[in-house]
């Protein structure tokens, strides 16, 4: 499948779930098994992430660490964890 049909693809569903998604009242409470939960798509999604990448499906790997960095994204504004994304300075000191 091509980069542009992927993307493609993504953005049709997330519009189509944009279109008839329901919001749930406020306050939304998240227990902590419910974030254990998110946070294994997170450690599964990275996994697929590297296994893509080693088996040189670029795309697929692109794909799927997006979907680790949205999870963590969702997390962190939930409240639900605490981080920050490392800058390029951080990057090169490691």
């Amino acid at each position: 499948m091509s980069l542009e049909t992927l993307t493609s693809k993504y953005i049709d569903s997330a519009e189509f779930v944009l279109k008839t998604m329901q919001q749930n009242p406020t306050p939304v409470s998240i227990d902590s098994a419910a974030v254990n939960n998110l946070i294994s798509y997170v450690y599964d999604y990275l996994a697929d992430a590297k296994y893509y990448k080693a088996s040189g499906k670029l795309e697929t790997s692109l794909t799927s660490i997006a979907y680790c960095e949205g999870l963590l994204d969702a997390l962190r504004l939930l409240g639900a964890v605490t981080f920050e994304w490392p800058t390029r300075k951080m990057q090169t000191e490691k």
